[in-house]
């Protein structure tokens, strides 16, 4: 779950499945154990989930991968975090960074670094789609150091320049598919 959408939709699932006293979050959902006891009840809440196009998140591993997800998307649209990426990831997953990087990797199928610039482009292609800020601007809020670097890496990844962009109707990625 990558919003305050997505946490209303695994909230209305969970209720349509029957389950009370669940506690949803960004990434994730407390659903007490009375519900999640046998095979068939999980099942049971699967179907719900995969209806709303969500799905449960089972083993360390997965849960790592989904939360190193959650923290790359702050760090590119909020950057509270004053360290560089990989910082960052370590100091709030309390783990070495080449640990999360190899998990990552091979789970994802790509790098962290590429996953980032992935969401990087996307929160780009957003900031150009209000056309209330000049490239300039957006290169400083999307963390380039250069509009000469932001509209490389975003003419390497779409093929587009920003302004081509601007003009075409190319759609953008959902967050969660990026």
């Amino acid at each position: 779950m990558v919003c305050l959408h997505c946490i209303r939709a695994v909230e209305l699932a969970l209720e349509k499945a029957g389950i009370s006293g669940a506690t949803v979050s960004l990434g994730g959902a407390d659903i007490p154990d009375i519900f999640t006891d046998t095979p068939g009840k999980l099942t049971h809440i699967d179907k719900f989930l995969q209806e709303a196009g969500f799905e449960r998140i089972t083993g360390t591993d997965a849960a790592m991968v989904e939360k190193t997800k959650l923290i790359i998307m702050d760090h590119v649209r909020n950057s509270d975090c004053n360290l560089n990426l990989s910082a960052c990831l370590q100091s709030k997953l309390n783990t070495e960074y080449s640990q999360i990087s190899k998990l990552f990797s091979s789970r994802e199928g790509r790098t962290i670094e590429k996953y980032a610039i992935a969401q990087r482009i996307e929160f780009v292609k957003e900031l150009l789609s209000y056309r209330e800020l000049s490239i300039s601007e957006i290169a400083d809020r999307a963390g380039y150091s250069s509009v000469a670097h932001l509209s490389r890496q975003f003419k390497s990844v779409t093929g587009l320049t920003p302004t081509a962009f601007i003009n075409s109707a190319l759609p953008r990625i959902p967050l969660n598919k990026v």
